[in-house]
């Protein structure tokens, strides 16, 4: 348990520190309104945890360790929309289309719906 968490806690970590960095990085060469660090995050993290659950599923080194430090950590700490992702695509591809896209626009609606609400709770 406690290698879990520290493995976790590391990969979330580093994760967060790339976050930051991709924020700077396109801060630098990209002045404008669109949130593209944030767009491009999402999109790289799920880039990444398609790499590493691929990578993990098939091969000899895909231990629990990894998965921890890679997805759960990584991942995690860098986006989890990358989470949000694969667990959409795990839906789709057992057969579940309607779970999907009901987790798709639940987590939007109430997603923004939530952001909402602590905004005006703390007017």
């Amino acid at each position: 348990m406690i290698r879990t968490i520290l493995l976790i806690g590391l990969g979330g970590g580093i994760g967060s520190i790339f976050r930051y960095l991709t924020s700077v990085l396109v801060a630098r060469y990209y002045p404008n309104s669109f949130p593209l660090a944030t767009f491009l995050t999402n999109i790289l993290g799920c880039f990444l945890i398609g790499i590493f659950m691929g990578f993990l599923a098939k091969s000899q080194f895909g231990s629990q360790d990894l998965r921890w430090l890679l997805v759960t950590g990584f991942c995690g700490g860098y986006t989890t929309f990358s989470a949000f992702g694969y667990e959409n695509i795990n839906l789709m591809q057992n057969g579940n289309f309607t779970l999907a896209f009901g987790y798709i626009a639940l987590s939007v609606i109430f997603g923004l719906f939530a952001v909402w609400l602590g905004l005006f709770l703390t007017r």
